[in-house]
């Protein structure tokens, strides 16, 4: 199934409380579902693997291309984190959830990568927040500076803190997901987030009306 681009329009930095406890209300129907399409995987059938893939494939890419900043290395890491994962499906022992491993393998594999985008490249490479046409080109522009104004802010933050903002504001884990994913204390995970979002929030107050038209820039 093709792959959806998402661009975080300024609201997606703020996932509230009740988001992240309805996500997690489901999670424990979830793990359940993963486990018994893995345990078909394992027994030799590859479709319920590809089952896996469609139901994961585009919130994982979303993540990763405001981890790495680039479409391109986001898919193939996306790609290769699906390979290791069937490769080593038998590892999997169901301590976390299935979600939370994957995310895991990505990370590690964008970490191996350590690829390196340029600022001026970010909104060429990332792309634009789709805005309809019937809110007029002046606030359509307007988005899509701003949208990718925020991208050139995450791009400047380290990957550490890039990482754990991605995982709370554009994924929306809590903060004791964050930590199984990264493996470190949930205290850490909270400082990581606090300086996250106020070197963000630094730049993000820098932003200027350059004129009339609506277009808006750092």
């Amino acid at each position: 199934a093709p792959i959806r681009e998402e661009c975080p329009a300024m609201h997606k930095l703020h996932v509230t409380s009740e988001v992240c406890r309805g996500a997690e209300m489901g999670r424990m129907s979830a793990d359940d579902d993963d486990r018994a399409l893995i345990d078909e995987a394992l027994r030799g059938r590859t479709a319920s693997f590809g089952q896996i893939v469609s139901k994961y494939q585009e919130r994982l890419y979303n993540a990763m291309v405001f981890v790495t900043g680039n479409r391109e290395d986001a898919l193939d890491i996306v790609q290769e984190a699906f390979i290791r994962a069937l490769v080593y499906l038998h590892t999997f022992r169901g301590t976390s959830s299935f979600y939370t491993w994957l995310y895991r393998i990505a990370i590690n594999e964008g970490r191996r990568r350590k690829p390196i985008l340029p600022l001026d490249r970010m909104g060429e490479t990332m792309g634009e927040e789709p805005v309809e046409w019937r809110d007029g080109p002046t606030v359509r522009l307007d988005q899509s500076e701003r949208c990718r104004q925020v991208q050139r802010a995450l791009a400047r933050l380290d990957e550490n803190h890039r990482i754990v903002l991605v995982l709370r504001a554009v994924d929306g884990c809590c903060y004791e997901t964050i930590a199984e994913i990264l493996d470190v204390p949930v205290g850490t995970v909270r400082s990581r987030l606090h300086r996250a979002r106020r070197h963000l929030l630094r730049d993000l107050e820098r932003l200027r009306v350059l004129d009339g038209d609506g277009m808006r820039r750092l």
